[in-house]
């Protein structure tokens, strides 16, 4: 067998002679083949860690670890065979004390409480020091079950995997939750729709168009379990929910169980981690946010990220006051006047009110900013934002100035571009692009980018064949997402993606997945996701630990990884060989099953791809937390 270097000659037909000179050269030939044939045994044995896929991606594939057994991407702890404890033989990373089991590093409350209260600042990202990092694993709850698939999951998640009642009790009345059994099941009633939201989003659609295409992404502040944004996906549309953490208890948590989009979030001092122009929709059902307050800065902050001609929907306190006063505790005054200010930032923002309807109230953004600059010549409030990056927002502050809309011509025109509806955006090239506003990237860069992801998902569904059985997956995580091709190329599977654009990327592409009618967010992998553990069944990872080469440690990407994948949930590293070699050697002390295999060009790329299962574990028995002060 050749090395990767050595070149194959032809040779003529050998010549027999009886001088001794040629019977030494005999032996040392064969001397030279005894030592190319040890060699090429041993290379190929080395050769066999890494694993090569059939051109084929319709023919079925068994992907073989090094000790011959099958890399099992399926889940087997879905019902009630839950008779497992801590793994004793993986003492590098050992396991966290169970009262760790829902531990968000970033939004811890031991941490949240040394920092001001003042608009909430303490409930903003506070991560720990390098120094604070913790070394060890997040447990699973014991009697953790795989969740249910969708669209079930929608209504239903297992008790052992949030154990907390005290949304059943406090919210009892309001539909949002009800315990039975060894489950939780979710009417799908909000605070302002005990009715359930299906009937609160046809009363919406009563007064704007749900159903046309234009309304593809949205964003839920204060989202309780995320039951608005549940009930969204049926008619396409992707809901972005966020909530603080344990605001109520485990809001957000219930909203990844239940397979919907969320995150851990607060409208406070810092811009939302969305670009500008990002979401068709925003909402807020009794969200208790005091949007005329610090000079209409969290009004401004949903302008900047409301796509021009978006819409702005409250309903609940002050909306409806003259029937609802006595209810909410609240003096008719009071009401009275907080609705006129929250009336009069809108108004200073250009937004026009469509309607007021029973609880609801809707106000539009204008489609450009033609008309809101001449009366800017009148009323300087608030005034322009100077020029800066609209889509900058990582710790960053808000502000209270009017984000710039991209310039128009005529008073018709969309600022920016206009999109296509739903589904049509997702494939055409979107006006971020179209239009120069990213250096480098081009409509071809674009239309190439969606082929190659294309393939590239095609070939992952060959070496993981649980990629195309529908449930297997529904919560999946695009650590570097770049143009969201990896999620478009699975947008015809029950599934929904997180679509990340590290803050360190050459291209701030974020505002181009929202173009698409994706969602996602921004994050530094050096610091943990505003999430709780075991929110994702899959993680996606192209080229991050190249990109954060030299910028943190390895092992902590890897760690936090560890704690927002489930039991039994499966990766995907896409990166240089040798990088993937010391992956490898990080995930088996995690005590994860993996392989290497080659990129779908071939053996002779050096990109090439590590397929990882997370183990299944949780806490002993003899630790069972349970949150039953309620029960």
């Amino acid at each position: 067998m050749a090395g990767p270097h050595q070149q194959y000659h032809a040779i003529s037909k050998p010549v027999t002679a009886n001088f001794p000179f040629f019977k030494k050269i005999n032996l040392y030939t064969l001397l030279l083949i005894l030592f190319l044939c040890t060699f090429s045994y041993l290379f190929g044995s080395w050769r066999n860690t890494i694993v090569s896929i059939p051109c084929d991606p319709s023919k079925p594939t068994t992907t073989v670890t090094e000790e011959g057994k099958s890399l099992d991407f399926a889940t087997h702890h879905s019902a009630g065979d839950l008779d497992v404890t801590l793994t004793s033989e993986v003492r590098t990373y050992p396991s966290c004390n169970v009262n760790l089991s829902e531990y968000t590093p970033c939004e811890d409350p031991k941490r949240s409480f040394k920092f001001s209260r003042h608009q909430l600042i303490y409930e903003e990202r506070h991560c720990p020091e390098k120094d604070e990092l913790l070394k060890c694993r997040i447990p699973a709850p014991y009697g953790y079950r795989n969740p249910f698939t969708w669209p079930a999951s929608r209504d239903y998640a297992w008790y052992n995997n949030v154990p907390h009642k005290h949304l059943t009790v406090e919210k009892a009345v309001q539909n949002w939750i009800r315990f039975e059994g060894d489950r939780f099941r979710f009417p799908g009633g909000g605070t302002m729709f005990p009715n359930g939201a299906d009937a609160y989003i046809d009363d919406i659609g009563r007064l704007i168009d749900l159903n046309d295409g234009s309304i593809r992404t949205a964003i839920d502040t204060g989202c309780g379990v995320a039951s608005w944004g549940a009930y969204l996906l049926s008619r396409n549309v992707l809901t972005m929910s966020f909530a603080p953490r344990d605001n109520h208890e485990a809001q957000v948590q219930f909203a990844l169980e239940r397979g919907v989009p969320a995150l851990i979030g607060i409208m406070a001092s810092k811009r939302l981690p969305y670009p500008s122009r990002a979401f068709d929709m925003a909402h807020c059902s009794r969200c208790l946010i005091p949007w005329a307050d610090f000079g209409g800065q969290y009004l401004i902050e949903v302008d900047r990220v409301l796509r021009p001609g978006g819409y702005w929907i409250l309903s609940g306190p002050p909306i409806n006051w003259k029937t609802h006063w006595k209810g909410w505790d609240r003096t008719e005054d009071d009401l009275n006047d907080e609705q006129n200010k929250i009336e009069t930032v809108a108004n200073s923002l250009c937004w026009k009110k469509l309607v007021e309807k029973d609880d609801i109230a809707i106000w539009q953004k204008p489609i450009n900013h033609l008309n809101c600059k001449v009366i800017r010549k009148i009323t300087q409030n608030p005034p322009f934002c100077p020029a800066h990056d609209p889509d900058k927002a990582w710790y960053t502050n808000m502000e209270t100035c009017l984000t710039n809309l991209p310039e128009v011509s005529t008073n018709q025109d969309v600022a920016g571009g206009e999109l296509l509806k739903w589904p049509e955006r997702l494939n055409a090239v979107p006006p971020r692009i179209s239009r120069g506003t990213l250096e480098g990237i081009t409509a071809e860069t674009f239309q190439k980018d969606t082929a190659l992801w294309n393939r590239r998902v095609s070939y992952y569904k060959a070496v993981n064949n649980q990629l195309e059985k529908p449930g297997r997956y529904r919560n999946i995580l695009d650590m570097n997402a770049y143009l969201g091709g990896f999620a478009a190329a699975l947008i015809n599977d029950p599934l929904w993606v997180m679509n990340v654009v590290p803050v360190q990327a050459k291209a701030n592409t974020l505002g181009v997945i929202y173009e698409r009618g994706l969602i996602g967010t921004y994050q530094d992998w050096c610091e943990a996701m505003s999430t709780y553990p075991r929110t994702y069944d899959f993680i996606h990872a192209d080229s991050v630990f190249t990109l954060y080469d030299g910028r943190c440690e390895m092992e902590d990407i890897l760690l936090e990884m560890d704690r927002i994948l489930r039991p039994e949930g499966n990766v995907i590293f896409r990166d240089d060989v040798d990088v993937l070699v010391k992956i490898k050697k990080i995930t088996d002390r995690l005590n994860w099953d993996s392989r290497i295999v080659d990129h779908e060009d071939g053996p002779h790329q050096r990109e090439k791809l590590l397929f990882a299962v997370k183990s299944y574990w949780t806490a002993p028995a003899d630790h069972q937390k349970e949150s039953t002060t309620s029960s």
